[in-house]
């Protein structure tokens, strides 16, 4: 028997690894989801006192303070959740021997690549966000739990919570024409193919050190790339019209390139990842079918 703690259970990502874990018929694995209300992972007695009393083997991490622009004035919450969490589970794991996976982000990067980013190439986040995120990176590496890996990951939707998907289709049946930055480019990530990843790897860790990975949909597009193939997916009418970044000015600044390089954990981990534009189709079919 394997006891499995997930954290941000009803963020987008723990929301599809729950749902994920309901098509597995196994005895062998009991998953416990919490949000901040049934465990407070900023408080290290209460992460200890859980993993105690449910004898947790793995901790799987999906909790983070994803409001970037928010991040900016309120860095303290943000260092809490993103950073200061990181390390008490990190710390818990190394003390009682988990396994630990944890997920961040394309943030840690500038953004000033002209090729996609290696696990290995230089950090240097633009904003808060990545900071906290690159903060927590640095901590896990230090204290080093064994069988512990973190997944970088970038653009992620999902037929659940708010993003970049949800926030188009509505606009896009509201308004006749948006603009959309066409000067950032990345990969999307459907989170549901990401939470059936981590499942495909649990399985499989066993390193002595902390590895970073990457994770995200196989190809590349920017924004506006991404806003017209939601529309002609849908069938909405809206006319796309491409911007640039200083045209719509945010408090943190986003990376301009952050596509991901996923050779390692491809390699590593046998993982066949689907396609963008596949996922996206997915995605919004079930979407359709949940109305």
């Amino acid at each position: 028997m394997s006891n499995i703690l997930v954290t941000g259970a009803n963020g987008q990502l723990g929301s599809e690894l729950q749902e994920e874990v309901s098509k597995i018929a196994s005895s062998d694995l009991h998953f416990f989801f919490t949000d901040k209300d049934t465990l407070d992972i900023t408080d290290l007695n209460n992460i200890k006192n859980f993993i105690s009393v449910n004898h947790i083997d793995t901790i799987i991490n999906c909790a983070a303070y994803t409001a970037v622009d928010k991040a900016e004035d309120d860095k303290i919450n943000a260092n809490k959740i993103n950073h200061l969490a990181v390390k008490y589970l990190a710390q818990v794991s190394k003390d009682q021997d988990l396994s630990f996976i944890h997920v961040s982000t394309d943030y840690v990067f500038d953004g000033v690549n002209h090729k996609p980013y290696i696990e290995d190439d230089m950090t240097n986040p633009n904003g808060i966000y990545g900071q906290t995120k690159l903060d927590a990176e640095s901590i896990m590496l230090k204290i080093n739990p064994v069988n512990s890996i973190i997944i970088r990951t970038s653009w992620v939707y999902s037929s659940y919570g708010a993003n970049f998907v949800k926030t188009m289709l509505r606009l896009g049946k509201d308004k006749e024409q948006l603009g959309v930055i066409f000067d950032q480019v990345g990969t999307p990530t459907y989170a549901k193919d990401l939470a059936q990843a981590i499942l495909e790897i649990l399985p499989q860790l066993k390193n002595d050190n902390v590895e970073i990975y990457h994770y995200s949909n196989e190809g590349v597009c920017s924004w506006y790339d991404f806003a017209k193939t939601i529309f002609e997916l849908s069938d909405i009418t809206c006319q796309v019209n491409p911007i640039e970044t200083k045209e719509y000015p945010t408090p943190a600044q986003r990376p301009h390139y952050s596509l991901l390089n996923k050779s390692k954990i491809k390699k590593d981990f046998d993982l066949i990842i689907p396609y963008w534009k596949d996922s996206l189709h997915m995605c919004l079919n079930k979407m359709q079918e949940v109305k």
